[in-house]
């Protein structure tokens, strides 16, 4: 009887050691996991900004880093913050790019069409191209080694893409007055850039931007692409109207030695690509303008009045508008531009029709694929 009761009491004991050994484990895998993940949310931040520094700084040509990256692990998404992109010696501090936010996540909604992409959404972003800063000597600086370095900072392929609030310029110091052309406020989106939807149209991804010009002037952009081709095709249409063209007088100074007293001017725009093939124009016109103003010295008014006799004849009187037309076609690596053409079309603009302010929606994608083939 002793032993069964010993027997009875071991396997009680055993039993209930047991269940201290399983009740054990039962809360140590859970906080061993929760424990892993935490450290991992702590280090993982510094471990990728270390990366992502480590391949801006290895830029040839150029140097870059960025200040924080913050990860959410929930949300699939990771944010770049303060990136920052120079030419290596640039003779200003004014940054090539400057991205103050960059969001870079998961697009679940494509998740349940079998597609894992990303979307990209950028905060206040800042292209300056400083001419004497891309100009210095040193290392050779590729561009396809930056834009490559920076959809590499991408580890999904992207099928949407967003600009808030962005800024694009170019600037030439070395100019007196100093050459800035510029776009503000511009807001882009770009969709279905990875084909997820739409599968069986030509051009899937629409694109659609808004900006303001140098001049205050209203700038649109709209047209669908595609991204998946080695060489995009694409039909967009571009149009920017009501620009001060006095805000152009640094550039037209420098470059051609006149300057405006008032004026509007407009720029329309049609492009379409197909196999790598363009065809399109480009329309430029100044509306209203006065070259000769009263500050000018003896030789700038002779010249601005010579320019100006040549402007009078090649407008059209009644809409006071000097136009051409400028078409552009020809492979991409041999685009030209029609001189011949763009002759007759300031003459037809003076003497026959006045350019219309509007794109003149007469390029389609189908224009650039028949004139390749």
């Amino acid at each position: 009887m002793n032993n069964a009761a010993e027997n009875t009491k071991t396997k009680s004991s055993d039993s209930h050691n047991k269940r201290k050994i399983y009740k054990k484990k039962k809360y140590t895998i859970p906080i061993i996991i929760i424990t892993t993940l935490i450290a991992l949310r702590i280090y993982l931040p510094y471990f990728v900004k270390d990366e992502v520094n480590k391949v801006l700084a290895d830029l040839p040509g150029y140097f870059g880093k960025v200040k924080d990256i913050d990860i959410s692990l929930l949300r699939g998404a990771y944010v770049i913050e303060d990136l920052y992109l120079n030419k290596v010696n640039a003779k200003t501090e004014v940054p090539f790019l400057n991205f103050p936010k960059t969001d870079i996540s998961i697009q679940w909604k494509s998740i349940f069409k079998g597609k894992i992409v990303s979307e990209i959404i950028m905060t206040n972003p800042e292209i300056i191209y400083v001419m004497e800063d891309q100009q210095t000597e040193g290392k050779t600086a590729d561009s396809d080694d930056w834009t490559e370095a920076l959809t590499d900072l991408v580890p999904i392929d992207i099928n949407n893409f967003e600009i808030h609030n962005g800024k694009m310029a170019f600037v030439e110091l070395q100019a007196d007055p100093n050459i800035d052309l510029h776009f503000n406020k511009l807001n882009l989106t770009a969709k279905n850039l990875r084909n997820v939807s739409s599968k069986e149209h030509t051009l899937p991804s629409p694109i659609y931007a808004t900006a303001t010009s140098i001049g205050n002037g209203m700038v649109t952009l709209d047209g669908n692409i595609n991204l998946i081709k080695e060489i995009p095709d694409m039909n967009i249409e571009f149009g920017l109207k009501g620009a001060d063209v006095t805000a152009l007088n640094p550039f037209t100074k420098h470059y051609a030695g006149i300057d405006f007293k008032s004026g509007t001017f407009e720029l329309f725009s049609e492009m379409a690509i197909a196999d790598g093939y363009l065809k399109g124009y480009m329309k430029p016109l100044v509306t209203d303008s006065n070259l000769i103003s009263k500050e000018d010295s003896f030789l700038s008014i002779l010249w601005e009045g010579f320019v100006g006799f040549f402007k009078f004849i090649l407008k059209n009187q009644k809409t006071d508008t000097l136009a051409t037309k400028i078409p552009i076609e020809g492979d991409l690596t041999q685009i030209k531009t029609g001189v011949l053409p763009s002759v007759l079309n300031i003459l037809e603009n003076a003497w026959i029709k006045a350019f219309k302010g509007v794109v003149d929606d007469d390029i389609e994608y189908k224009d650039a694929l028949d004139a390749k083939n």
